[in-house]
């Protein structure tokens, strides 16, 4: 039986998403299941295997065509070995879940990588990126994460550790935990600067859009105030807005990248609005200035299956069925 078909799975802290997907990017079949990761790594990796089974079972097709599986994990990954160095959201520390998933598999090569490389992959491939050669793209969420694609292949960098924009220092003249990037630009940071300026008695429609939210504040209520131009919100989404732009633009001009893809949750909940004002941030600080309008900021297209697609495409790169590749 010819083996034509690969796996994509976008394993996250709570929720996984498992697919069947065909050369060409197409999810023939996809289920969820929760990660239960606090049941140890052994009972999520057996959980994987078997979400597998049933997706495939739900698609009718053998597991016998299945040529190889690629995973998006949180954390800090070694794509060589397929190890999970760490990843906090799991609660793991060096585990092979390559290794342990192809003994479940009958030794169908697994692919592990960093979720969010995996996520700029996916959109590279199938989704806003229209393949191109080198692309930075940066996901805002809970969190701000990157990944870079350089001649057309992710770059990792020698500690497998690249694209981690996130983290880099942004004011380093703030305290220790508050210099960096993520700490001013993330959904989680300017839902704290919001509920911190309301603590002090400042007022905002913000308050009665969340007022019965049982998780809080969260990026649609932001963007709710936001389109309704209220002062507070508009004035914390724009200096997080700018210092990302101001942020991507250093890594713009030292890597001199022409597309910037923008994803994550709080980018999609924002809209165009949102990109346009990191886009513009981003061209101030451009160097040379010359290159500001040939930078490209695009929003990203695939939403949830970023992770899946791109995750499948580390098995079709890998088993040689990457339909571009001659």
């Amino acid at each position: 039986m010819q083996r034509d078909l690969v796996i994509g799975i976008d394993l996250g802290g709570t929720h996984m998403q498992v697919g069947i997907v065909s050369p060409d990017g197409t999810i023939l079949q996809r289920d969820g299941a929760k990660t239960l990761a606090q049941e140890g790594p052994d009972a999520v990796i057996n959980r994987i295997a078997a979400t597998i089974r049933q997706v495939a079972e739900s698609a009718s097709v053998d597991l016998a065509r299945i040529a190889g599986v690629g995973i998006g994990a949180p954390g800090a990954i070694d794509p060589d070995t397929g190890i999970v160095l760490e990843a906090p959201n799991l609660g793991w520390t060096d585990i092979n879940i390559s290794k342990a998933l192809s003994e479940h598999l009958d030794a169908v090569p697994v692919l592990v990588d960093n979720d969010v490389n995996v996520a700029v992959l996916g959109e590279n491939t199938f989704g806003a990126g229209n393949r191109a050669r080198h692309v930075l793209g940066v996901w805002v969420g809970t969190g701000i994460g990157g990944g870079i694609i350089l001649d057309g292949a992710l770059f990792r960098g020698g500690a497998g550790t690249a694209g981690e924009i996130g983290q880099t220092t942004l004011l380093p003249d703030l305290p220790p935990g508050q210099e960096k990037m993520e700490q001013h630009c993330s959904r989680k940071f300017l839902t704290l600067q919001i509920e911190h300026a309301l603590a002090q008695g400042k007022t905002s429609s913000i308050s009665a859009i969340a007022r019965d939210s049982e998780r809080g504040i969260t990026a649609s209520h932001i963007a709710r105030a936001y389109e309704q131009n209220d002062d507070l919100v508009v004035g914390i989404v724009h200096r997080g807005a700018d210092l990302l732009g101001m942020s991507i633009a250093n890594a713009v001009t030292l890597l001199s990248i022409p597309l910037v893809l923008l994803g994550g949750g709080l980018t999609e909940s924002m809209g165009e609005a949102y990109l346009r004002r990191v886009s513009s941030a981003m061209r101030r600080h451009i160097f040379p200035k010359s290159l500001a309008d040939r930078i490209e900021v695009r929003a990203t297209t695939l939403q949830d299956n970023a992770g899946l697609l791109g995750a499948a495409m580390l098995a079709l790169e890998h088993t040689g069925l990457d339909p571009t590749q001659p």
